[in-house]
């Protein structure tokens, strides 16, 4: 009963999905969603369905769209917009149902967790293979995108399936091997709650073990996650980002840091660009209720199955200090357990432009800072430095620049007592 009851939970918050964060988003008139039975290989009886597209060309691209616990693909599919930008970039979605009871995909058992073991993914696998034979969908650009259980399915199949996806994007998810359990049981307390912490290295190799001996190309990841998640928590956002550029061999800081919306922060790693190998969109303040209007299409862009936007060249100009006294710091936290997000806003209540900045704290004993976003921020414990990003530098008076930061504590949540702008000492 116990497990019963945290899966139900899960699913009340997931199920939030169907009317606050997803747009309905009808398809072209002639084409429909239909359902394919006999498609190979199908240990746990999935269900599929499938759209495609008037005009899809003679090499498609494929999507497979996984649904959050409690739903459906058709769900998935009338409660998104993949479908909408399937019919204007012609390209064919694959909806997967979950067939067990409370409609979750198996994250959890060694079979999911391993190339060709078996259980839900060997499923959604054959259900790739169906499209590309049928109607000669493109290996090259073959994508999976999923929410809360679709976003640790989406995981899964980008570790344990690197031969067939060339990218994921997860939206609420948790990293690979995160969810396994060896009672039986579909439920990982510990990873949901945010307190499965590993480095970078142990979850890379987690990764690599699920099909020993692959030496090919590594599939690109997209994470999205909102601060407040309370069903798989903020936590797993900075886990997945080590994971996977852990697999990749990337360095955990970010290439670019950047706003593409209010309240949104994403770092690319590996490359600039919208094609990076590893992209990750923080949202502050949002909670288990993933994706919303607009995501999609960023979605879309990521794989490439849509032209994305140019980023901008970086400019470098030398630093200004401010006078004494001419700058007021802000400082908020949100904390939990064992971590914490934090806010801050330097502003500048001098008369004197700032063209470049760089600001000094302590952090208190036992804090280190693990990702951040519109700076740089190193060390990454004791005394730290935060420095200006390429689009953030300037700060004309009366002015502020914000940026924020992720961090781990051992049981002390005090703020810097002090900070210095450009060697000045500021108001907090």
């Amino acid at each position: 009963m116990k497990l019963k009851a945290r899966i139900a939970s899960a699913i009340i918050a997931a199920a939030a999905l169907v009317t606050v964060g997803l747009i309905t988003a009808p398809p072209a008139a002639s084409a429909q969603l239909t359902e394919v039975t006999g498609f190979g290989t199908n240990p746990t009886n999935l269900r599929m369905h499938l759209y495609v597209p008037d005009g899809v060309g003679a090499r498609p691209a494929l999507l497979v769209a996984v649904h959050y616990c409690t739903g459906s693909g058709p769900a998935f599919y009338s409660g998104t917009e993949f479908a909408s930008l399937a019919d204007r970039h012609r390209f064919i979605v694959v909806y997967p149902s979950a067939t067990r009871s409370g409609s979750c995909f198996d994250v959890s058992s060694s079979q999911s967790l391993t190339h060709n073991g078996g259980s839900d993914p060997v499923g959604i696998v054959s259900m790739v293979r169906y499209v590309q034979q049928r109607y000669n969908a493109d290996p090259e650009r073959t994508y999976v995108t999923g929410a809360s259980s679709g976003g640790m399915m989406t995981n899964v199949l980008i570790g344990a399936y690197p031969d067939v996806f060339k990218a994921g994007a997860s939206f609420m998810g948790v990293p690979f091997g995160c969810f396994a359990t060896t009672d039986g049981s579909s439920w990982n307390s510990t990873c949901a709650n945010g307190q499965l912490i590993k480095t970078a290295q142990q979850w890379g190799d987690q990764v690599r073990a699920a099909y020993p001996g692959y030496s090919g190309a590594r599939p690109r990841m997209q994470i999205w996650h909102g601060t407040e998640d309370a069903t798989l928590r903020y936590p797993n956002f900075q886990e997945q980002i080590k994971q996977w550029t852990n697999v990749h061999g990337l360095s955990q800081t970010p290439s670019l840091t950047d706003q593409p919306r209010s309240g949104w922060t994403r770092t690319r790693y590996g490359g600039t660009g919208t094609k990076a190998p590893v992209e990750a969109i923080s949202l502050q303040g949002v909670g288990h209720s993933l994706p919303q209007s607009g995501m999609a299409a960023m979605v879309i862009d990521f794989f490439g199955l849509s032209e994305g936007g140019t980023d901008p060249t970086p400019t470098i100009t030398p630093t200004v200090t401010p006078p004494a006294g001419a700058c007021r710091v802000t400082y908020t936290m949100n904390t939990w357990n064992t971590g914490f997000t934090a806010a801050v806003t330097i502003a500048n209540t001098s008369t004197t432009a700032l063209s470049s900045w760089s600001l000094a704290f302590a952090l208190p004993a036992g804090q280190s800072v693990t990702s951040a976003w519109n700076a740089s921020v190193s060390p990454s414990s004791g005394q730290v430095t935060a420095r200006n990003v390429s689009y953030n530098g300037a700060i004309a008076p009366g002015a502020s620049a914000s940026f924020g930061f992720q961090a781990t504590h051992g049981g002390n949540t005090g703020k810097p007592p002090a900070f210095t702008l450009n060697g000045t000492a500021c108001t907090s």
